[in-house]
């Protein structure tokens, strides 16, 4: 198996998958965790193919948040579609990161990216607030590569 099988168990999967769906619940923004071995890339265009590969881009307010990791590199990057960028600041992309950076570090890369996901749908919760009309428009499971 490569790490990318063994970067998380199929509970702690189920986990994220569980934030992801408790942080759309507030906002009509979509989350997606994107998980990979490796990548030869610069990691923030890597993420930003990922992005587009997944069709994050076709939402309908251009709400879509990936977290990307790279997981033998030991690196990640979240990007946002273009409807985010237009309404956060900076510290949208900073408070996330480091939200994330400080749990990895640690080796608690479960609950970094359970801590990422909600932070990034309480802060999408302001500029995108969810409604009745409200549709998932993508898939919350994790995504490989």
């Amino acid at each position: 198996m490569s790490k990318v099988e063994d970067f998380l168990t199929q509970e702690q999967e189920q986990q994220i998958v569980a934030a992801i769906r408790r942080a759309e619940k507030s906002t009509s923004g979509e989350i997606r965790v994107h998980l990979e071995k490796h990548t030869d890339l610069d990691i923030l265009d890597r993420t930003k193919e990922v992005f587009h590969l997944l069709k994050m881009d076709n939402t309908v307010q251009h709400n879509g948040v990936l977290i990307y990791v790279a997981v033998e590199d030991h690196k990640f990057a979240i990007y946002g579609d273009q409807g985010i960028h237009d309404v956060v600041s900076q510290n949208f992309w900073d408070s996330t990161r480091n939200t994330i950076l400080k749990q990895f570090k640690d080796g608690n890369f479960t609950q970094g990216l359970i801590d990422g996901v909600l932070l990034a749908g309480e802060q999408l919760q302001n500029y995108f607030p969810w409604d009745h009309n409200d549709v998932n428009e993508l898939p919350d499971e994790i995504s490989k590569g």
